[in-house]
């Protein structure tokens, strides 16, 4: 009987924090269910981000699992957006990118490491053509929700028109297909805002995703059946869409991928000296930037919540220009970093409530780490991860906001206490999160439904 083959994976990630730690959990994941060789790349200036201790960072790496080598998309010391819209942009990232990319795959080729399939996440819809001149397959690794996914998917096929007339009416319903009813204000903010260009462009871009799956409907999605079954169902099309379910992809593994600096800060230390389930994590993520009025609010919130607390605010979310100063201090209870191990900290058993944005690796985080959630959405996706974690999975809550968007502080004292409190409501809460957390891990584990669709996937490749 001829030996199998090893599969050569080449992930193309786009340049966010948000998109690398899935696509490095997706490469420990196939690497160790399926025994497959894995290749993560990703642009030159994030590739020097993410190993800036060691000497050379813009050579190959590999980290005993994973081998990262970058790719120059013409700047190398950064991209700056400026005045340009969202999809030139993405674009112009193109001019360089497509071309550094497929002297890659060749190069590995050349070096004896031919790849057998492409990976990309949004974004990067190129690869797609460099897979096709190169005689490989390619899929595409959706790192959003597969509510997320159906969404866009209804939304590009017959809904556009339903939601614009109605996007000034925050509380009309939409029923896509095999999903549980939305309201405009559950969905994606590129769908409803025909005024700000980024979203515009941002939406644009969206629509280039889905164009490209119509000629290669294979997709990856970072979720596990028993989470989003009818979401799956309701796209899942053998004739034109093939969506894998292959999360939740070991989030736990921590390692590398950080963009940021790690705080110096002993917080884990400091988790250790705290009581279990005690502790309000609050965090809004790699990207989102919370304004002046919405940080005077959280400091305000957390501190009379009496709880101790552990915020991550950014480096590049401190100051403002123009903003003036808001004093951002942990105090006596409560301590304030700029970056952290976000999964070791959720894994802690001193943290009982995770503040959130509701970007879908922090909640997928949350979610195998069994903590309850307050959502507090900024932007795009998060709106509809939030009222997932609320309405369908109940395992948190989502924050009222004001008319300019802010959470007050008293709105985070009232959920805090409604999550962490000995109510009924509490109870329910912190229960639904351990049976998602179970249900979570067993996807993963040897037989899992992830485990199992992920073992498929590659020998759907071989075929």
């Amino acid at each position: 009987m001829a030996e199998k083959q090893q599969h050569h994976f080449l992930i193309i990630a786009y340049p966010l924090q948000s998109h690398i730690n899935p696509c490095i959990n997706l490469a420990k994941y196939l690497i160790s269910s399926t025994g497959s060789a894995v290749t993560l790349s990703t642009t030159v200036s994030a590739h020097r981000r993410m190993f800036s201790s060691i000497s050379k960072p813009d050579q190959e790496v590999n980290d005993g699992l994973i081998t990262y080598i970058p790719f120059s998309d013409g700047f190398d010391e950064g991209s700056k957006r400026g005045s340009m819209d969202f999809k030139e942009f993405i674009s112009l990232l193109r001019v360089k990118s497509q071309l550094n990319v497929s002297t890659l795959v060749g190069d590995l080729a050349a070096a004896g490491r031919p790849v057998t399939c492409m990976i990309r996440t949004m974004f990067l819809e190129w690869v797609a053509e460099v897979a096709i001149e190169h005689g490989i397959p390619s899929v595409l690794y959706w790192i959003q929700a597969a509510s997320v996914f159906a969404a866009y998917y209804h939304y590009f096929h017959g809904f556009e028109n339903l939601i614009r007339s109605h996007a000034d009416d925050p509380l009309f319903t939409v029923c896509f297909p095999g999903l549980k009813p939305l309201q405009i204000r559950d969905l994606p903010s590129s769908f409803i805002d025909t005024v700000n260009t980024f979203h515009i462009s941002f939406l644009d871009c969206f629509r280039d995703v889905f164009q490209v799956l119509e000629r290669d409907g294979r997709v990856l999605v970072n979720t596990f059946k028993a989470l989003e079954a009818e979401a799956l169902d309701s796209v899942n099309n053998p004739q034109t869409l093939s969506l894998f379910a292959v999360g939740s992809c070991g989030p736990l593994s921590g390692g590398a991928g950080h963009l940021f600096k790690e705080d110096e800060k002993k917080y884990m230390e400091w988790l250790d000296t705290k009581e279990e389930g005690s502790v309000v994590y609050a965090s809004f993520g790699s990207f989102s930037l919370m304004k002046k009025e919405q940080k005077e609010e959280m400091v305000r919130g957390l501190k009379e919540s009496k709880k101790p607390f552990l915020w991550v605010v950014r480096k590049d979310n401190r100051d403002q220009e123009g903003e003036g100063v808001v004093e951002i201090e942990g105090g006596e209870d409560g301590m304030v970093v700029e970056w952290c191990s976000q999964v070791r900290v959720l894994a802690h058993r001193a943290v009982g409530c995770f503040v959130t944005h509701c970007g879908w690796n922090s909640t997928l985080e949350s979610l195998v780490c069994g903590v309850p959630m307050v959502g507090v959405p900024q932007w795009t996706d998060q709106y509809m991860n939030g009222k997932l974690v609320e309405s369908l999975w109940g395992c948190g809550v989502r924050g009222e906001v004001d008319g300019d968007g802010v959470l007050q502080g008293e709105e985070l004292v009232r959920c805090l206490e409604l999550v962490m409190g000995e109510g009924e409501k509490g109870v329910e809460i912190r229960n639904r999160a351990d049976i998602w957390r179970d249900k979570a891990l067993e996807a993963v584990a040897e037989g899992g439904s992830s485990d199992v669709t992920l073992k498929a996937f590659v020998e759907h490749v071989s075929e």
